[in-house]
């Protein structure tokens, strides 16, 4: 039967550099096992799947056909356009040039996200080979990439807590096979993730190293976004034990002795006398009254520590990368690593930015 897509063309996007801006998607898009419904598309030929937004969107957490330093707002030609009809997400940045390069021609080229999780990019216009485009300026990646966040402890130099990014899985392409008119597919593979149960987390065959945690009802092997949730809770020691562990049986001679329970009064067993029970209560109330003057002496203290250090660096995050299956010494890695870009902000003009471009059957 014959339908209609609308393809509709970023106005703000279309018309500006190093820009990034969030686009709702209709359906649940699978990423690694975990379900996006908002992504971010940049000029820069690259989608963040991120849930926490940064500067260093390059950085990780990007579904990248191509990513360079594009600048659309070169040619009125030059647009950041997508589709979406209910189970297929495609962005295309069409006609767009590289910075400071435009005379070597326009690339167009699209990525696909489909509701089943695997991902498609296509390249029509590939004028420049891409292991000549310069990454000075810009990171230069094909492919995917996922990370997880963890938020360390205040250290001695900084009062604020670290916000440490790790990747934890990448997928790269060959870019000499990157030319005009190719293709290339990622199909998901089943994660720990999909499992909603202990018993299919611990002898599904689809999956290994996966670890069942009672405690937040997950199915995980300890390496995904929800890494340090997985860490506050136990979960490591948890995801140990086998699914009857869960399950606790009471013995039979406890069952039978409910069951055999009377109304008949007890016997009480023998009390102090009153004066003792005044005497604890008065020690209850005086522990918590001198609880609460505590916690009132360090809200003050810390209101005060705020307002006489107006500088306190704010938290920070810190990029690193799986290796070797061994996380890395913590380095600091300036932002001048990864190019910086900036979010549209969503307002009264975002409707605006957004022109119905044309029909496909």
């Amino acid at each position: 039967p014959e339908y209609h897509q609308i393809i509709l063309i970023h106005g703000i996007l279309s018309n500006t550099h190093r820009q990034a801006a969030r686009v709702a998607l209709s359906f649940d898009f699978p990423f690694y096992g975990h379900n996006i419904r908002q992504i971010i598309v940049a000029t820069g030929g690259f989608i963040f799947m991120g849930e926490i937004t940064h500067r260093m969107l390059t950085a990780t957490q990007y579904v990248a056909p191509l990513m360079a330093n594009f600048d659309p707002s070169f040619s009125k030609n030059s647009t950041v356009r997508y589709m979406d009809n209910g189970t297929l997400f495609v962005v295309q940045w069409d006609k767009v040039r590289l910075k400071d390069r435009e005379n070597e021609g326009p690339f167009t080229f699209q990525a696909a996200l489909h509701s089943n999780g695997s991902i498609i990019f296509n390249y029509r216009e590939v004028p420049v080979p891409v292991e000549k485009i310069n990454s000075t300026e810009h990171p230069v990646k094909v492919g995917l990439s996922d990370a997880f966040m963890a938020i360390l402890p205040a250290s001695q130099l900084s009062d604020a807590k670290q916000r440490t990014i790790y990747e934890y899985h990448r997928v790269e392409i060959d870019t000499t096979k990157i030319v005009s008119g190719s293709a290339f597919e990622f199909t998901p593979l089943p994660t720990c993730l999909q499992h909603t149960s202990c018993e299919l987390c611990l002898t599904s065959n689809l999956t290994t190293d996966c670890g069942w945690c009672n405690t937040l009802q997950r199915c995980s092997d300890g390496i995904d976004r929800h890494r340090q949730e997985w860490l506050d809770y136990n979960c490591p020691e948890e995801s140990k034990g086998k699914c009857e562990d869960y399950n606790p049986m009471l013995p039979e001679a406890t069952m039978s002795s409910f069951n055999n329970l009377s109304p008949e009064p007890t016997t009480a067993l023998p009390s102090s006398p009153n004066h003792r029970g005044i005497t604890e209560n008065t020690a209850i109330i005086a522990g918590v009254v001198a609880a609460l003057v505590l916690l009132v002496t360090l809200t003050l203290l810390a209101v005060y520590y705020i307002n006489t250090h107006p500088t306190v660096a704010p938290p920070f995050y810190l990029m690193q990368r799986r290796t070797n299956n061994y996380w890395p010494s913590m380095k600091f890695r300036n932002q001048s690593c990864h190019s910086t870009y900036a979010e549209v902000e969503l307002g009264v003009h975002e409707k605006e930015g957004f022109i119905e471009a044309e029909h496909c059957c």
